[in-house]
């Protein structure tokens, strides 16, 4: 026989109690995919840091600059295989809200270490030729819908040389970055073009990047740098790029334990909501489960009849509370809060765990269902 119809028509017996139900534990399992997928992508994004590049920042701040000339002595440390600087401004584009980075840097040694940034030869030729030239990043490109000719006037707080804070650069080409589409959202522009044209700060720069030959040495060519630059008036700190990222989300907070604290609440609240509902229908249905019974239905079949609808019930909210959380998950790729889509083996856990809550809730009403006397059940006893 095909229990499925059966089944089905008893999970649909009240109709506006189960679409409640689908829907609660639809929209926890949404939270469960959306959550787990951002904590896995920040963790895929320190995974991802490259050990072997050093970040040199001043001591004081990391918005406090540094001077330029500090690259030759960086360079002579034993350990470091090649170093460039990266200088920084920010501004706004058409209005405040559209905020563009923009990085001062040297061409020709940027793309060495950074070989996740992609561009072609002849693109880095025209940064190169180009005074006001510059390389967007494929994101930003794509989210103001500018195209290679174009320029683009921004405002910013650094002076120009006129007395302007108005800046613009021409688009010569465009960069991705493989791995990490959060790097694909800045604009790449010459270092000589903003130390020129700006009033203040010029000859200093941000920091340095660094690649040193040994990663598992990057402690120690750390301190070696930093001790080039002890008691000057500009001290530095030096880092690898996996312990800034590290440092950084942990200035967040510890997302693992808060992540995981909020799924269990969640988890935990519908342990007793399903169980409530199952165990209410399987109240209203006690006549009919005797009858059932009477005419041959084993103790075992009605259990696993109780179960079914339990686990029918948690299956499909969590398989469309996950298949939801896939389908924002571009979305949050475009605002650069989680990766590009949701892990498939978050998915294969959050049916799991949809499983093991169906069985929890609906045991100890199928259980009831099975230990029922005909006759006290038909007497209404």
């Amino acid at each position: 026989m095909n229990y499925l119809p059966l089944v089905w028509a008893n999970l649909w017996r009240k109709k506006a109690r189960t679409a409640f139900t689908l829907l609660s534990v639809a929209i926890a399992f949404l939270l469960f995919g959306l959550l787990q997928g951002a904590n896995a992508w920040l963790n895929g994004f320190a995974s991802n840091a490259q050990a072997n590049r050093l970040y040199v920042v001043s001591r004081i701040s990391q918005l406090e600059p540094l001077p330029k000339a500090y690259l030759e002595q960086v360079e002579r440390v034993p350990g470091v295989r090649s170093a460039t600087y990266i200088g920084a401004l920010s501004g706004t584009y058409q209005q405040r809200s559209n905020t563009v980075v923009v990085y001062a840097i040297d061409p020709t040694r940027v793309f060495d270490l950074y070989p996740e940034w992609k561009a072609s030869d002849a693109q880095r030729r025209a940064l190169s030729a180009t005074r006001t030239g510059a390389l967007v990043g494929a994101r930003l490109m794509q989210r103001y819908g500018w195209k290679i000719g174009d320029r683009i006037p921004l405002r910013t707080s650094t002076v120009k040389q006129d007395g302007s804070t108005d800046w613009s650069f021409e688009i010569v080409g465009v960069y991705d970055a493989v791995g990490g589409s959060a790097q694909a959202d800045r604009v790449l522009a010459n270092y000589a073009y903003v130390d020129e044209a700006r009033r203040f700060g010029q000859g200093r720069v941000f920091g340095f990047v660094v690649e040193i030959e040994d990663p598992a040495r990057s402690t120690q060519v750390s301190a070696a740098i930093d001790a080039v630059f002890a008691n000057s008036p500009d001290e530095t700190l030096t880092q690898d790029e996996k312990e800034i990222v590290q440092g950084q989300i942990r200035q967040i907070g510890d997302i693992g334990t808060v992540v995981n604290g909020i799924v269990g609440a969640v988890l935990f609240t519908l342990l007793f909501l399903i169980g409530n509902t199952t165990m209410q229908s399987v109240r209203e249905r006690i006549p009919e489960l005797a009858v059932l019974k009477t005419i041959g239905f084993s103790d075992g079949t009605v259990t696993g009849l109780v179960l079914a609808e339990s686990l029918i019930l948690c299956i499909l909210a969590a398989a469309l509370g996950l298949a939801c959380a896939a389908a924002l998950f571009p979305v949050t790729a475009a605002l650069g809060l989680a990766g590009a889509s949701l892990p498939v083996r978050f998915v294969a856990f959050g049916l799991a765990i949809a499983a093991a809550l169906a069985v929890a809730s609906g045991l100890p009403p199928a259980l009831r269902a099975r230990r029922l006397y005909i006759v006290d059940a038909l007497a209404g006893r």
